[in-house]
């Protein structure tokens, strides 16, 4: 399902890939004529996304960035934006903090971009939001989780489901579902990362809310490799399950470390594992783990369905979630756009705050009071490397 074959499709993701400079940059431009076009085109809106193209989490930024240019083709060819073309540019910030920094510095201030999208890593969306926020662009995050991103001012919002949420539906399944039933749980989360550190004190909040106990917290670091302390004095604990809230990065080789010491239990973990890589790392490790996310490619919904079709026809894969994300952001953007005074970030910031109901592929998305977005989450259990719909809790359930 994940084969990557040469076809136009990835050959532009190859090409995002090469970090250069000039007109060849790691960008690549849509409704361009060339390296003539400048920011003041009058007949352009120039749109900006740094994503992690290379580096640790590049699944996380490509799967990003190819949606997010397919929905720029999709409304260039519907006619664009009130008779306007959106030229999108891209940069690879290298899954690098000071690199997040730089790249959406450069988009506002030589580029001159109205808007930009990012990042996934909610670390990432937290070194460049205060850039956006300064120079009053509006910044729309597809899927960093993180509260704080969001807190840093009236100029960032994201389309995805906030931890909190997330924390509160991974606990409520570890303790509900007729599988699970736990009772205890350990906790194994990378200090190293926002999103981990996070999700995991939503998660614990929540689980003792609902009379469960953590039993034990152990953490890591982004780019270990050697989990066997950890998880040693995990199995002695003897959880029900072990949460554990970090990136498919690291979490693959946990799961096989764990089986290699005898730990059967029930892993849980949060969007982080969204992967093609995770499957195809662990394999069998991973069965009877689950992991809550954003959609699923198995969710019959026609909106979701033509979407895929859609994308496999472009990438030759399947789309994961953070495509998924990357395109109803681009189209929630576009539309906000549209419905702008004029494209000064204030205006465009007000109305992305506006957006109610957005019929996305993951889901009705509404924008709330703080500007993140209240939808739905599902679970999903992996089956030999393949994650597989479970089921679909709705905000307030």
């Amino acid at each position: 399902m994940h084969s990557r074959k040469l076809a136009f499709g990835n050959l532009m993701k190859l090409l995002r890939s090469f970090a250069v400079t000039g007109c060849g940059l790691v960008l690549v431009v849509l409704a361009i004529g060339g390296c003539n076009k400048t920011a003041t085109d009058s007949n352009e809106i120039l749109i900006g996304h740094y994503a992690s193209l290379t580096g640790s989490q590049a699944t996380f930024g490509n799967a990003t960035d190819t949606a997010v240019h397919m929905a720029v083709e999709e409304i260039n060819a519907a006619g664009g934006i009130n008779g306007k073309k959106m030229r999108l540019i891209t940069y690879d910030d290298k899954g690098d903090k000071r690199e997040a920094g730089t790249t959406v510095t450069r988009l506002i201030t030589k580029d001159k971009v109205v808007a930009v999208l990012g990042e996934v890593a909610s670390g990432l969306s937290l070194a460049a939001a205060p850039i956006c926020q300064e120079n009053g662009v509006p910044m729309l995050s597809p899927s960093s989780t993180n509260p704080k991103v969001t807190k840093v001012g009236d100029m960032i919002f994201r389309c995805c489901f906030i931890d909190p949420f997330q924390g509160a539906v991974c606990a409520r399944f570890a303790v509900e579902h007729p599988k699970l039933k736990a009772k205890t749980a350990a906790i194994l989360y990378d200090q190293s990362a926002p999103y981990s550190v996070g999700l995991q004190e939503e998660f614990e909040k929540a689980f003792v809310k609902l009379k469960g106990e953590i039993v034990l917290k152990q953490t890591y670091q982004e780019g270990d490799q050697d989990f066997s302390a950890q998880l040693t004095a995990i199995r002695g604990s003897k959880p029900d399950v072990i949460f554990i809230p970090g990136y498919y990065t690291e979490v693959g080789s946990i799961a096989v470390q764990a089986r290699k010491l005898g730990i059967e239990t029930p892993m849980l973990g949060g969007d982080g594992w969204e992967s093609p890589k995770l499957g195809e790392v662990a394999g069998k490790a991973f069965n009877g783990c689950y992991y809550s996310n954003h959609y699923s490619s198995q969710d019959p919904n026609p909106r979701i369905q033509d979407f895929i079709k859609k994308y496999k026809a472009k990438y030759n894969e399947t789309p994961e979630a953070m495509a998924a994300l990357g395109y109803d952001a681009t189209y929630i953007l576009a539309e906000a756009i549209k419905r702008a005074k004029s494209l000064s970030g204030k205006d465009i910031a007000a109305e992305i705050a506006k957006t109610k109901d957005f019929d996305g592929v993951t889901g009705k998305i509404t924008i709330d009071a703080d500007r993140n977005a209240v939808k739905a989450a599902v679970m999903l259990e992996m089956k030999d490397g393949v994650a597989t719909y479970v089921s679909t809790i709705q905000p307030g359930m």
